[in-house]
């Protein structure tokens, strides 16, 4: 073998080395990085990009003659690695930074009974315990504070969350709960066509008690002109007749309607309020889940076109995001008052949910407490509206 072959294998051997180093390297440094942005770590992010440019950068230094094409061959190959990743990532953290959650996020620690800190109203009955066979309590997200006050009230300080009487499932997992008489009394919203479908399968026939009253409510960016809509102009906008923002007085753009899940006590209050007006298919998203691609409904942005719905109290009491902003129905705010002297148009009960002949006693006798001038004093102190007796 001569010494030109010699060289040859020499140099082919270190060209291999080099692009097998430089890629793992990349992809070494990539996945870093990926992680260190994701938790904004600085200095692991230093190093992911150290991995990705500097290795790969110092070899044909140390080993190769042609470094000039080397490393403009991969800068060439970086940039366009770089434009790859980059230009979708920036997107996706853009569209986080402007995404409000208005899905069920409740911090129920913060909400908990028996709690030195707890955010709940503190009432301790004096004239009513619960003993002996206590109901199972549950209820929707935005309804958790007022019914973790009532455990607070009379239940015995043992209690806990998640303890088999004390539970917290959503309105989607609380109603299945209830059909299949895992629990005894929820609280929130009426229960949707399909929920009162299951428990109908189930043998179980719900019963409603109104405990208080709620606004249904709707919201846009706080910047968006609009401050009022009337009643039709919403319903337009559900079932798309209504698309941009100038047919209803605003600017020149586009109108994103933001929906909830099926099921969720907000979703089926929209449901509810637009009657026989049928309602146009919301906005998706696909998310890759272990059985296949799943698709969820698209969550509310701040973007200045959005709109969404919720109820008052979620919106003013737990969630406080001063990027968005309740707007009138035909001229009249959602408040308290409004509520109270029925000019707000869009109020909805707040039920204790039962199920007829439930053996346990207490349940009525919980029931007759809420309704109690203790109860009512609660569900005020809380935010919501309480019913006249």
């Amino acid at each position: 073998m001569n010494t030109n072959t010699n060289k040859d294998i020499i140099f082919g051997v270190k060209v291999f080395l080099t692009i097998n180093i430089a890629i793992l390297s990349f992809y070494v440094g990539l996945v870093g990085l990926v992680s260190a942005l994701i938790s904004y770590n600085l200095s692991d992010t230093i190093l992911s990009v150290a991995a990705i440019f500097f290795l790969p950068s110092i070899l044909p230094f140390i080993w190769l003659k042609k470094r000039k094409k080397y490393l403009i061959s991969w800068l060439c190959c970086i940039l366009a690695a770089g434009i790859a990743f980059v230009v979708p990532f920036s997107i996706e953290k853009y569209e986080e930074s402007i995404t409000i959650d208005v899905t069920p996020n409740i911090n129920v620690n913060e909400y908990l009974p028996f709690v030195e800190d707890s955010k709940i109203f503190k009432f301790d009955s004096q004239t009513f315990k619960l003993t002996g066979d206590l109901p199972i309590i549950d209820g929707a997200t935005a309804a958790f504070p007022v019914y973790s006050a009532f455990v607070n009230a009379v239940y015995p300080k043992t209690t806990k969350l998640h303890d088999g009487v004390f539970e917290y499932n959503n309105t989607v997992g609380g109603y299945r709960a209830l059909a299949e008489k895992k629990t005894d009394i929820f609280l929130g919203a009426a229960p949707s066509k399909k929920q009162v479908e299951y428990a109908e399968k189930c043998g179980t026939v719900f019963k409603y008690t109104q405990i208080g009253t709620e606004a249904f409510v709707f919201f846009v960016h706080k910047d968006n002109p609009i401050d009022s809509l009337t009643v039709e102009q919403i319903k337009r906008i559900y079932s798309g007749q209504i698309k941009n923002w100038s047919e209803v007085g605003g600017a020149d753009e586009d109108i994103v309607a933001f929906q909830r899940n099926e099921g969720s006590g907000s979703q089926s209050m929209l449901i509810r309020f637009m009657g026989d007006t049928p309602i146009m298919d919301p906005e998706t998203k696909e998310i890759q889940g272990m059985s296949g691609i799943i698709e969820e409904v698209v969550d509310y942005q701040s973007k200045f076109g959005s709109i969404g719905f919720s109820f008052r109290y979620y919106v003013e009491g737990i969630i406080k995001n001063p990027d968005i902003k309740m707007i009138a129905i035909d001229g009249v705010a959602p408040t308290v008052e409004n509520i109270k002297n029925n000019s707000y148009p869009i109020v909805t009960p707040v039920y204790a949910v039962t199920y007829e002949n439930n053996p346990n006693t207490n349940v009525n006798v919980l029931i007759k407490w809420i309704l109690s001038k203790e109860g009512q004093y609660i569900i005020e102190q809380t935010g919501y509206v309480g019913i006249k007796k």
